[in-house]
């Protein structure tokens, strides 16, 4: 929800827009210079007044709102409750997921056996969660940030460690367009988040990919899923060969 500071921000940005004084708004609101710029310095006043200085500026109270919330960080996580919210339906996650991907409500229904009035459910409740902004005509804005990612040991991460990993790497990888490569070494700490960057890169430019084809016809595009991991680690089956450091 938008904070009465935040309205108030909003207001004095769409008064500089518009050129308008704090002594040009004074006779229209009814008020002495001193006193505008007395609540404009408090931040605090009732919504009365917001509405009387909207119909000034010849805005509805619910654009400078919609404004206000364009204007909000996006999130780059999402609590655990709303995790664990995300995951308590299967149906729930997928609809996530193609959000996520930013599929049209019509690419979701044409694609999966969801009817409309389940999709619609969803998408709802995504805008209950936080992670959309459910707009008119099954429209959406999305509320999470471009480097978004689940929670590292959250619900859903769980979720894939359990009952995708497995299914994900049980292919031969030897498909058209597809790789999958192992590499082990040492590589000194300090490059470690170098190569974290290089590789997030990657991930954001399968992302924009995605983003880019989805004008090309449906039959000459093919989903893939890209995993990305880099950890500090050693293979399980050779950790009691390893010479202890204080040897």
């Amino acid at each position: 929800m938008s904070t009465t500071l935040d309205l108030i921000s909003a207001l004095k940005a769409e008064l500089k827009a518009a050129g308008i004084t704090y002594a040009e708004l004074a006779p229209q609101l009814g008020m002495a210079e001193s006193s505008v710029k007395r609540i404009f310095a408090k931040g605090d006043m009732p919504l009365s007044r917001i509405d009387e200085i909207c119909r000034v500026l010849k805005i509805d109270f619910a654009d400078l709102a919609r404004r206000v919330a364009d204007a909000q960080p996006l999130r780059r996580e999402l609590t655990l409750e709303q995790e664990k919210a995300v995951i308590a339906d299967r149906r729930l996650l997928l609809v996530a997921i193609c959000c996520l991907s930013q599929w049209t409500f019509e690419q979701i229904i044409s694609t999966y056996t969801l009817s409309e009035a389940d999709t619609v459910k969803y998408l709802a409740q995504l805008d209950r969660i936080g992670i959309i902004e459910l707009k008119p005509m099954n429209r959406y804005r999305l509320k999470v940030a471009k480097g978004f990612r689940w929670r590292p040991h959250g619900p859903v991460m769980s979720y894939f460690r359990q009952d995708v990993v497995d299914d994900y790497y049980s292919g031969g990888f030897d498909g058209e367009g597809e790789m999958l490569t192992l590499v082990h070494g040492s590589i000194g700490k300090s490059l470690a988040n170098l190569f974290n960057e290089r590789l997030q890169r990657v991930a954001q430019d399968f992302a924009q990919q995605h983003l880019a084809d989805q004008k090309l016809p449906a039959s000459q595009r093919a989903p893939y899923t890209l995993v990305i991991g880099m950890r500090s680690w050693l293979f399980a089956a050779f950790r009691d060969l390893k010479r202890s450091q204080n040897a």
